[in-house]
């Protein structure tokens, strides 16, 4: 469990303490209050990336030069500084220079209103979700991730620029051996996933609908063969044009295509369902359950989904759920309330 949390110069916090408690806690408060960015630091301190943004230099408060971040799970002591877009983090107060031992200490799953983004929105969000299972569960799979991107990131500079082939080819190797890792990794997620995420919408809706993800590979059964191959193509349009980069998941309900065929609610209910799923895999691989982070989700569903969502939360899984109001449900006797109001975190509601 997280034990407690302190953040310094994050988004719109100066300094803020915040203790939850093992169980189910709801972070009550008005808009613009700073709830999500409260999760949000939860997830940096752990994950050492935020769920909201691709890059931390966005949640640094205004005209700071950056943010700490510090707290406790379990017994172990994390704490995260990032200065002049530059990140430092250590663990029980020794400097970590590689993040293998830091990010083997907790699993977070996070669940927000964008996740209608995963049914809806470009493929670049479901690599997303993918990556952010496979950072937790694979053996070294952000090390290859990061691979693949900068060297993806170098080979479409050269092609941009349309400088000689043998420039470009320099970048083939790592491109290939990285990619090839993130391509049969993600194979596997999506099989792992694919029961789990079926079986969460019918706790969820409460009925039988049938729900696939099929992954679909951006790049045929041969990575090497599909990267030669596209040398024309990557001429015309001075871009690395098959890869991983290009993954994507389709997600079909009842043999339909999600995106087009289901309803918002039923969307919205194959995201969440997409969640649990996630946080299904990351409990199995670590033998506990993630930390649940949840932002404001429940207000955009109707009882019986909000009932059936926390239902299908693990018992034994700290929660940390935002809301405006706690009037849509009865109050769980087991549960924390915090209200955060000005800045500040206290227990009177």
């Amino acid at each position: 469990m997280l034990r407690d949390l302190r953040l310094h110069d994050f988004r719109c916090f100066d300094q803020l303490v915040f203790e939850p408690s093992p169980g189910l806690n709801f972070i009550i408060g008005s808009n613009a209050q700073g709830k999500s960015s409260l999760l949000e630091a939860a997830c940096v301190l752990l994950r050492l990336q935020s769920p909201r943004s691709s890059s931390l230099i966005d949640a640094v408060r205004f005209n700071r030069p950056g943010f700490g971040l510090d707290g406790h799970w379990n017994d172990r002591h994390m704490n995260v500084k990032f200065t002049n877009a530059l990140k430092a983090f250590t663990l029980d107060s020794k400097p970590q220079s590689r993040s293998a031992d830091y990010l083997a200490v907790a699993r977070v799953s996070w669940i927000s209103n964008d996740d209608m983004l995963l049914v809806r929105g470009s493929g670049s969000y479901r690599r997303r979700y993918l990556d952010f299972l496979g950072a937790q569960v694979v053996p070294n799979y952000l090390r290859h991730l990061r691979a693949y991107e900068r060297a993806l990131r170098s080979r479409n500079v050269l092609l941009k620029e349309n400088r000689p082939r043998r420039e470009i080819d320099a970048f083939d190797k790592p491109l290939l051996e990285a990619g090839e890792v993130l391509l049969s990794a993600r194979t596997e997620l999506c099989r792992d996933l694919q029961p789990r995420v079926a079986e969460a919408l019918n706790v969820i809706s409460g009925g039988s609908e049938a729900l696939d993800i099929v992954y679909q590979p951006g790049a045929p059964a041969s990575f090497p063969a599909a990267l030669h191959a596209s040398r024309d193509d990557e001429i015309r349009l001075r871009a690395t044009v098959v890869g991983p980069h290009r993954d994507d998941i389709e997600i079909f309900l009842e043999g339909r295509n999600a995106a087009s065929f289901a309803s918002e609610g039923q969307q919205r209910s194959i995201a969440l369902a997409m969640k649990l799923g996630q946080a299904r895999s990351l409990e199995d691989a670590s033998k506990c359950p993630p930390v649940f982070l949840i932002d404001d989700v429940f207000g955009e569903l109707d009882p019986a989904r909000r009932n059936n969502l926390l239902a299908a939360l693990p018992v034994s899984a700290q929660k940390l759920v935002t809301a405006t109001s706690l009037q849509w449900m009865a109050f769980p006797e087991d549960a924390a309330k915090h209200l955060l109001r000005d800045g500040r975190v206290t227990n009177k509601i």
